[in-house]
């Protein structure tokens, strides 16, 4: 755990860490919405995940980037937005080292689990990657940030452990199950990668310990504790000698 900071240090501080991670997720939303106004420049079928075969795997890196509505990049934009806005800020070295896990495994999800000739796209993937994420981390570190994000992230995408598994035809359910998969991973792999934010004490634990010093002050005022405390008043001779009989001399009977 870090040494407190002053309470204006600390602040500066979220604050900078919120508009880190804020920024970065306007950016990414920013490029998905370049990728989907280029989408209709050409045929970028060849992009997105196509299960079980060669090409297919190029999507891997490229369907995140793909979308096939505005409503469904809406979506996902929304929640990449707060999802990756939280993450950063709770997690920023973890989120950083996951993304590319929970990228990939989305991908490889849709890959392994999809039927044969369906294609994938979209960033929904790295969207359940990031809740799960965050989630995970809340229950494996605990701390006060920790426990608030992770609750954050249930409150607002808790829905999302129901859409790993099939429930509407034209979801990939495939890609969610991987990118939920991966964040459950990097959680377990990444959970000491962000030191554990000091822990400010609460008013009742100050006065509690106030309390304890005060009564140890007055119990070492007016109680000896230690043996050296207490004045010696005959010690052994150096000789060593145990004891020793003493000859009185005997009894005149008047």
């Amino acid at each position: 755990m870090s040494t407190p900071l002053p309470v204006d240090a600390q602040r500066q501080q979220d604050r900078q860490r919120l508009r880190r991670a804020l920024n970065a997720s306007l950016g990414f939303v920013l490029l998905l919405a370049l990728c989907f106004v280029a989408q209709h420049a050409f045929d970028w079928t060849f992009l997105t995940v196509a299960p079980w075969t060669a090409q297919g795997l190029l999507g891997l890196a490229s369907a995140p980037l793909l979308h096939g509505s505005v409503e469904h990049i809406v979506a996902n934009s929304t929640a990449l937005l707060l999802l990756g806005t939280l993450a950063g800020t709770a997690f920023p070295k973890a989120t950083v080292r996951a993304l590319p896990l929970l990228w990939i495994g989305s991908g490889l999800g849709a890959w392994l689990l999809g039927q044969p000739g369906s294609h994938h796209l979209g960033a929904s993937g790295v969207t359940h990657g990031l809740m799960f994420l965050v989630f995970v981390l809340g229950l494996l570190r605990r701390d006060r940030a920790a426990i608030a994000a992770g609750m954050l992230a249930f409150m607002f995408y808790g829905g999302m452990l129901m859409t790993i598994l099939p429930r509407e035809a034209g979801v990939s359910w495939e890609s969610h199950l991987g990118g939920a998969l991966a964040g459950v991973v990097a959680a377990l792999l990444f959970r000491r990668s962000d030191p554990l934010p000091p822990r400010r004490k609460y008013s009742w634990e100050l006065e509690e310990e106030l309390a304890q010093q005060q009564a140890a002050l007055e119990r070492d005022m007016y109680e000896r504790h230690a043996a050296e405390d207490v004045p010696v008043l005959w010690k052994r001779d150096a000789d060593g000698e145990r004891g020793r009989v003493l000859q009185f001399p005997p009894r005149r009977d008047s």
